[in-house]
């Protein structure tokens, strides 16, 4: 039998090995990523990724997820598979706070930085886009 905690496990060695082999390949799944967890960081006026999911209190964290959940399903229903694939990665990475587990805090410190490295991909595009305007 198995349990929640050997579920996401299992859960998020899925994504990260999906992300690695598929992911960091498609352009417009990295921009999405970016954009997201960009957006996340900014409202809340913190430098990364990692400080933003540390930043979260319970009710914020209940929230995102929450919201996480309903525009994922959104997603998927309208047929944005990757948009709906954008939010499952951030919020496999925001749940994987919470987790104990050694391997599952491996697989976050994997996951955080490859999120964190479409951030800084995100801002380079957008600040090349913002020069082409002005």
């Amino acid at each position: 039998m198995s349990t929640k905690e050997q579920d996401f496990k299992e859960r998020l060695v899925a994504v990260v090995r999906d992300l690695k082999e598929n992911g960091t390949q498609d352009p417009e799944a990295i921009w999405l990523i970016g954009s997201l967890s960009t957006r996340l960081i900014d409202l809340y006026r913190l430098k990364g990724w990692g400080e933003f999911k540390q930043q979260l209190s319970k009710a914020a964290y209940d929230q995102l997820l929450k919201d996480f959940e309903q525009q994922g399903n959104g997603y998927h229903k309208q047929g944005k598979a990757k948009a709906a694939y954008a939010i499952q990665l951030l919020a496999t990475s925001v749940i994987c706070r919470t987790q104990r587990d050694p391997e599952v805090r491996q697989g976050e410190k994997l996951l955080d930085q490859i999120i964190e490295n479409t951030v800084v991909a995100y801002r380079k595009a957008s600040a090349a886009e913002a020069a082409k305007i002005n």
